[in-house]
């Protein structure tokens, strides 16, 4: 007899997320288990809770999800969850880390990219690219083998993101670039054909006047959704629209597709108990869409 389906909800806020519980449920999860305020010293007997319970031919239907605002603090709790598996026995469980949403948006956004680019020729720039969503984005279209502009306020901040993907991926075509101020526009643009823009809500990171002098560009992915947009002259809701010679996407935009990534990755928890879903993997179920 197959065994309820039990989804174990591990968030780093002290409550934990309403959205994502939804999303689970619409994905399947039949139990949802959800723990707030979840730090790596509380860690262990929850995974401990998980992995003894069932016999390891059954653990396919127990999985952990890690959430929460602060995407640092969810890292750090799926690397102590990975400590506490014991895999050798079999005994582990299927984990996938989305803390704000991150590894899900990034990965619709460079899909919705792909769709109208070839990202192993692509030359990108992403703005706001050393935060946790551009940082994924810059690392998921490096590993497509696009050269990618990381742009920062931060010259160091950027360096630092570009550090990091290479750590990952050694033959990543990664490049830092100040865009501090508006004179720094223009040589950040400078052969780009894609931008897609993450960084705070609240910032105008490209505006208009910048991006329509720029010849090269034919696609656009602004992530914010709240006024003003990223890059100026996209709505929010724009889904393939073109603007200027470029194809444009907004938040609610790509949106849609990081929904049905999300219910997607959380269905395939399920199927086995080996699986550690993180941005590269969330991103191959992506291209089902």
């Amino acid at each position: 007899m197959e065994k309820t389906k039990i989804l174990v909800q591990l968030d780093t806020d002290p409550y934990s997320s309403v959205f994502d519980r939804v999303v689970a449920v619409d994905a399947g999860a039949q139990q949802i288990f959800s723990y707030g305020s979840v730090t790596p010293e509380r860690v262990q007997p929850l995974v401990h809770g998980c992995i003894f319970t069932r016999g390891p031919k059954d653990l396919k239907n127990t999985a952990i999800f890690i959430g929460g605002s602060d995407v640092s603090a969810g890292e750090k709790v799926l690397d102590e969850v990975k400590r506490h598996l014991i895999p050798d026995y079999g005994l582990r469980v299927s984990l996938m880390l989305d803390s704000n949403g991150a590894n899900t948006t990034a990965a619709a956004a460079v899909r919705a990219a792909s769709k109208h680019l070839d990202l192993g020729q692509a030359k990108a720039l992403v703005l706001g690219g050393t935060g946790p969503v551009g940082l994924r984005v810059a690392r998921l279209l490096a590993n497509a083998g696009a050269h990618v502009r990381i742009g920062s306020r931060s010259l160091e901040r950027a360096e630092s993101a570009c550090r990091a993907i290479r750590v990952i991926n050694h033959s990543a075509k990664v490049e830092a670039i100040s865009v501090a101020n508006s004179s720094d526009g223009p040589t950040a643009l400078k052969g780009r054909d894609l931008v897609i823009a993450a960084g705070a809500a609240g910032a105008v990171l490209l505006p208009k006047r910048l991006r329509q002098s720029c010849e090269t560009l034919r696609v656009l992915i602004d992530l914010n959704a709240v006024p003003p947009a990223g890059i100026e002259g996209i709505e929010v809701t724009d889904k393939g629209v073109v603007r200027e010679n470029a194809v444009c996407f907004g938040a609610i935009g790509v949106g849609d597709t990081k929904m049905k990534i999300h219910k997607a990755a959380l269905f395939q928890l399920f199927e086995s108990n080996d699986q550690v879903l993180d941005a590269e993997e969330i991103y191959e179920i992506a291209k089902r869409f």
